[in-house]
């Protein structure tokens, strides 16, 4: 996911795209040159590229008959490229996937079903972190194998808690819930700290002149939430749909999410959050790394953000909050997907498992990027981490808790669902419309699309 939750509109930005080819000689992209076949294979995420670069080095060793044509491009371009390339007819053989945007593509006969070809080669899904097989099926056809997975968690700028007296041990058992936002909230308002350096417990605070925030929340988190409030809403019982994946009815009126979202709302009201409609250009990560705010929620693929070499500050996991339903954490992750229109369904099925096999993903695992989806690749990762001296096991513990996660909404029409969830959340944060009321207008137009 890699980033794997959704960004505004596909049309948003301009990226750049870089293509990294695997060559043999005398290849080419069809079948003229002897036997040879290229695979074009497209991913969006650029961390991840030398990853899969190692497994198609590797894949053509034991496959010189078949080379791999990678193309990296950016993920506010990627699914606009992708749509244009279907729409043509010239489509790439393998494409990373994402659990919101794949069913448009089942449902337009896009992509080819798996099955025939697991049952056939005895493929064991049971080898993958619980929870990701599941969700590339509908009506007994599977869309894709799984390659990645991710889990969500604090990241807190230690130096700037430590300096408030806030002791990280602390930060391991954190409390929430929308009535007084538990002892998290009290974390918040200690690490928030004005321009006069009063923090947020200090009678003096001046919320209208604010230097560091106490916690950065992401709004453009289209229907999901998985960045902030799809943690919190979880955690206070709140669930997406009647069942998932494919449910046929949307929960977004729930109380329990009006009630998470009020809460959020009072975070900025108290001066602890930035207001949305002042919010600063810059990605939440690049805020807490300039020192503008002190905690916020991340995913487990921007591990490699906070603990580079090069940056400055120090920067530390912790476990999501334990609110009135348990700990819960968001579950996600791609597959790869063969388009139906391939001319080279079996090379493309070839990779499509080399992928997701133990060799793939033990390469991906090195590199320490993401977590492989197979349960013998994570540990591996985890191992790299743990060498590095980098403490991530808060991501891999929220994914072996019992009840601790739970699957993003997956139905028919979600990248069309996601804007109109997201379009009223900020319309309640900026207090135009009560949280109960865009949510209930948000969940009637999102049920009429899956009706």
């Amino acid at each position: 996911m890699s980033p794997r939750h959704l960004r505004a509109g596909a049309a948003a930005l301009l990226c750049l795209a870089a293509t990294a080819t695997l060559v043999s000689c005398g290849s080419s992209d069809d079948d003229t040159a002897g036997s040879r076949t290229t695979i074009d294979y497209w991913l969006w995420d650029d961390l991840q590229l030398p990853g899969y670069q190692d497994c198609a080095t590797a894949f053509h060793r034991a496959n010189p008959d078949i080379t791999v044509k990678i193309t990296q491009t950016a993920w506010s371009q990627y699914w606009q490229n992708l749509t244009v390339e279907l729409v043509s007819g010239d489509a790439p053989d393998v494409w990373a996937n994402q659990s919101t945007y794949y069913p448009q593509y089942a449902a337009g006969g896009q992509l080819l079903d798996l099955q025939p070809l697991v049952d056939r080669d005895k493929v064991d899904l049971s080898a993958y972190q619980p929870g990701l097989t599941g969700v590339w099926v509908k009506d007994g056809k599977r869309y894709g194998l799984p390659k990645d997975w991710d889990t969500m968690a604090l990241v807190y700028n230690t130096t700037m808690l430590q300096k408030q007296g806030v002791d990280a041990g602390r930060l391991n058992d954190l409390t929430w819930n929308p009535s007084d936002g538990g002892t998290l909230e009290k974390v918040i308002a200690k690490a928030t700290v004005d321009t006069k350096g009063r923090n947020g417990l200090d009678p003096g605070f001046d919320k209208d002149h604010v230097k560091t925030y106490g916690f950065l929340a992401e709004w453009a988190d289209g229907s999901q939430g998985q960045n902030g409030w799809g943690d919190f809403a979880a955690s206070n019982g709140f669930t997406f749909l009647d069942k998932n994946p494919w449910g046929t009815h949307y929960q977004y009126d729930d109380p329990k999410l009006a009630e998470t979202i009020a809460w959020f709302k009072h975070l900025i009201d108290k001066g602890y959050a930035p207001p949305l409609d002042k919010k600063s250009a810059l990605a939440n990560s690049e805020l807490l790394m300039a020192g503008k705010g002190a905690m916020m929620v991340t995913g487990s693929w921007t591990i490699s953000t906070f603990t580079k070499p090069k940056v400055k500050q120090k920067f530390a996991f912790a476990p999501l909050p334990t609110g009135p339903a348990g700990r819960k954490s968001a579950l996600n992750g791609s597959s790869d997907a063969i388009w139906a229109g391939t001319k080279h369904k079996e090379q493309a099925w070839k990779w499509v498992r080399f992928l997701a096999s133990p060799e793939c993903q033990n390469l991906v695992a090195k590199r320490g990027i993401v977590f492989p989806a197979l349960k013998t690749a994570t540990r591996k990762a985890l191992a790299v981490h743990q060498a590095r001296g980098e403490d991530v096991h808060v991501f891999t513990d929220a994914a072996a808790a019992k009840d601790g996660t739970f699957l993003l909404p997956v139905t028919e029409n979600g990248t069309e669902i996601s804007p109109i969830v997201q379009d009223a959340i900020q319309s309640a944060i900026l207090g135009e419309a009560s949280p109960e009321a865009a949510l209930k207008s948000a969940n009637d137009k999102a049920n009429d699309l899956v009706k």
